[in-house]
């Protein structure tokens, strides 16, 4: 019948039929001209208050199929997967409860995707599966700058590695560079002794989103940086399936419009992290984290180092 979509075009604009990838994009772990990776890393060990994250990369992907029927995704006015190769690259599996394993796996398969030029956007997950892809990329990259959106600055030095201590491990072993990372939304204990730049949520809405914006730009400059979000950095009101929320946080609005913004820096991945299904039976914070997730893949597509690999790619072919 004329005018009717088929059974394969139908699976894949019914939000609610057909297999599930983020965004619908093929799922597949070969990286041959691949420009942008999503993987999930279902992890929740190391939390303090409320697990369930580790259901969280599952209900990303399932919410970025509602979110991404429509395209282009708003604000942006084209299509990104009709410029870049995007993949699903699945879970980057390890034994439940075996947190070196976890950050052994995630540190090897996403250091495989940094060393061919690959923008990764990692799905947590608790807030430690940030650090394992931070030693990934600053293998391929060098020295970091971290953009890391928070109620924490998860800076706190004990004896042991966990998603309130990671970037301190980071900074002290030379993966990231404290003094040109920037550390937005905090509303809790700052460490005297800090090095990070921080920026407090009443200081964040006392503020326009491009002044932000531009603060972030002259810290980090032209240096590779990896963006991590938290989604606790966002009020509980826009955000309340999290594992520790806090009252007193930025808007959705504000946060997007802050991504929005760091377009043309030199991304080289990204992740959103600390979604937990369980405590959001109305799937708002499932929805807002594909969302960002969706955002930041246009972000780092403008990014100069997967510009530079595009290039590459592009003079090989012309020469072939």
């Amino acid at each position: 019948m004329s005018g009717i979509l088929s059974r394969d075009k139908l699976a894949g604009r019914i939000p609610y039929q057909g297999l599930i990838t983020f965004w619908r994009a093929p799922h597949t772990q070969a990286l041959e001209n691949v420009d942008l990776a999503v993987y999930g890393v279902p992890f929740d060990c190391e939390i303090f208050y409320r697990p369930g994250t580790r259901f969280g990369p599952r209900a990303i992907r399932e919410q970025s199929v509602y979110v991404g029927l429509v395209s282009p995704h708003w604000p942006f006015d084209f299509d990104l997967r009709e410029k870049y190769n995007v993949i699903d690259y699945g879970d980057i599996v390890f034994y439940p409860g075996r947190v070196e394993e976890m950050l052994s796996n995630v540190e090897s398969e996403v250091g495989e995707m940094s060393a061919r030029g690959i923008g990764t956007l990692g799905l947590g997950g608790d807030h430690l599966v940030a650090y394992p892809a931070l030693k990934a990329h600053a293998k391929t990259h060098g020295k970091l700058s971290l953009i890391h959106f928070d109620a924490h600055t998860d800076t706190h030095d004990g004896p042991f590695l966990n998603h309130g201590s990671m970037f301190i491990y980071a900074a002290r072993e030379g993966l990231i560079d404290p003094e040109t990372s920037v550390q937005i939304g905090i509303r809790t204990f700052i460490p005297p002794d800090t090095k990070f730049n921080v920026m407090t949520s009443h200081e964040c809405m006392d503020m326009k989103s491009k002044e932000i914006v531009e603060k972030i730009r002259t810290l980090v400059g032209d240096n590779p940086c990896y963006i991590s979000l938290d989604v606790d950095g966002m009020d509980p009101a826009y955000a309340p399936g999290t594992g520790t929320p806090l009252p007193g946080g930025i808007t959705s609005a504000m946060q997007r419009e802050i991504l929005w913004g760091l377009q043309g820096l030199n991304i080289v991945g990204c992740d959103v992290v600390e979604v937990s299904p369980p405590y959001d039976p109305s799937q708002v914070t499932s929805v807002l984290g594909a969302t960002l997730g969706l955002d930041m893949l246009y972000i780092m597509a403008a990014s100069p180092a997967l510009q530079k690999v595009k290039a590459k790619e592009s003079m090989r072919a012309a020469q072939s």
